[in-house]
């Protein structure tokens, strides 16, 4: 019997003013423990229990591993992980924390938020305004068959500003970074300055007037560039979801769905054209879901997942390999695409360090962490004057996309028009649609090191029972070529 322990504890606080008026800062504490019991062969059969407990003392522990064994033993008897070779932890002693930086006092931040907040407020026209800062550490220990595999902290700051403006019968909304808080990173200070908080409140203001005055996107096929905090939410939902090893072997079908990518597609499958450079990396120290090590005690390290276009790795932890292994070995009339995957490369080449839980009271499962395009050769600039017609959108504001992450329609809070190699008149309600199996194939040209920005969300959900969970995207803005574009 294999036992590993995962502790977990968590402390937010959160400011906020809403159209002037402060909210109570709010704190929460959260801690608990993970125990997951695995029977092998030797001990009857393959079996695995999770049971998570608030009490993490000697006698709670006790209790969870034994409730956790109840469960493997059932699950045993169900006969569910036949022929899994169980994953064993590759830490030992791992430790990790967040880039170091002074975080400002409350009394700071308050200052900070109402000086932001009387910018917006102070702007003819502006209807309804709010300003927030979410402040959260996280401090995990994993634990082995009573040895210490790894610890980490945390430290993930969240700036927002928003407001809305009416013109007429005319009403728009303008973010700083979204609706899903692009400008999410870990650190402390250093997250403030880089989402350049401090003095946007009348930046913001003026763009949603603007905007509240522009005239409605067109309508029509043309060219579009997605800015770094718009192709956050199309890397999340086109490429980060569909890859996830748990949904193209069935297991959130169900719930969050399943994906249009198959196991047979691995290695071969253009996914978009040869521009297109895609990592998992939990490597960029500022970046929100980075970390040393997975819930499973694997060590994470950067891979490509797309390579010039071509798909080459899923995002499956190292059970879900483990499952595809031992799948293999089955006849192939029961999972010819997986028996195809695992034969055609190694199991070690496919893994990636990417089973995470949000807390002590979820079990692991696949999940995206930091999903990055890779910057290409072309600035801004001359992504911008290559274009005879075309639309530059900024932030997402709505999404919808089909339960296998293929049939995709999203709708952006800034479009801004190209014509004749210029960015010209700015315009409300732009949108988009498309498919994710030909979109990322119309790719033109993708910005350069210098375009590229850091985002993120801790809005991401998946799993049963559900867990919200935080993922960063990095990204420099992109050109696509013959999108059917609309306005509302």
């Amino acid at each position: 019997m294999l036992v590993s322990r995962r502790f977990y504890q968590a402390d937010s606080q959160r400011l906020a003013i809403v159209r002037g008026v402060f909210s109570p800062v709010s704190f929460s504490s959260d801690a608990g423990v993970m125990v997951t019991v695995l029977l092998e062969p030797a001990d009857g059969g393959n079996g695995l229990g999770y049971f998570a407990s608030a009490d993490t003392s000697e006698a709670g522990l006790a209790f969870a591993q034994h409730q956790a064994e109840r469960i493997a033993r059932a699950n045993q008897a169900l006969n569910v992980f036949a022929n899994v070779m169980w994953p064993q932890p590759q830490a030992r002693g791992l430790r990790y924390s967040s880039p170091a930086d002074t975080m400002p006092s409350l009394t700071e931040l308050r200052d900070l938020l109402q000086h932001e907040s009387a910018q917006m407020q102070a702007a003819k026209g502006i209807v309804s305004s709010s300003a927030s800062i979410h402040i959260t550490r996280v401090r995990q220990r994993y634990e082995w068959q009573g040895e210490l595999v790894g610890e980490q902290e945390f430290a993930y700051l969240t700036p927002s500003l928003e407001a809305t403006a009416q013109h007429d019968d005319v009403v728009q909304t303008r973010s700083l970074a979204g609706q899903y808080n692009g400008y999410c990173q870990q650190g402390g200070s250093q997250v403030l300055r880089a989402s350049g908080l401090a003095g946007s409140g009348r930046i913001v203001a003026a763009q949603a007037l603007a905007l509240a005055r522009a005239p409605a996107a067109p309508s029509g096929v043309m060219d579009l560039v997605l800015a770094p905090d718009q192709m956050m939410l199309q890397i999340h939902e086109s490429i980060g979801h569909p890859l996830e090893l748990d949904r193209i072997l069935g297991d959130e079908r169900n719930f969050a769905g399943t994906s249009f990518v198959r196991p047979d597609m691995f290695g071969e499958y253009q996914y978009g054209s040869p521009l297109l450079n895609v990592s998992f990396d939990p490597g960029r120290p500022e970046e929100l879901a980075s970390y040393a090590l997975d819930d499973e005690g694997q060590i994470a390290h950067k891979v490509m997942l797309i390579e010039q276009g071509v798909l080459k790795r899923p995002l499956g932890g190292a059970l879900s390999h483990a499952r595809v292994k031992a799948l293999a070995e089955t006849p192939a009339a029961q999972l010819t695409g997986a028996l195809a995957m695992a034969a055609g490369n190694p199991s070690d080449a496919l893994g990636v360090a990417n089973s995470r839980s949000i807390g002590w009271h979820r079990a692991p499962i696949d999940r995206m962490a930091n999903i990055n395009v890779e910057p290409g050769d072309t600035s801004f600039e001359a992504m911008i004057q290559g274009i005879k017609r075309g639309v530059l959108m900024r932030t997402n504001r709505s999404w919808s996309i089909d339960d296998s992450r293929n049939k995709f329609q999203f709708g952006c809070e800034w479009g801004q028009l190209i014509e004749n190699g210029e960015l010209t008149s700015v315009v409300r309600n732009p949108g988009y649609r498309g498919v994710s199996a030909s979109f990322w194939r119309s790719l033109r040209a993708v910005g350069d090191a210098a375009s590229m920005e850091v985002m993120g969300t801790p809005f991401c959900g998946k799993g049963e029972p559900g867990q919200v969970i935080r993922v960063g995207h990095a990204s420099p803005p992109c050109w696509f070529e013959g999108v059917e574009v609309f306005g509302a």
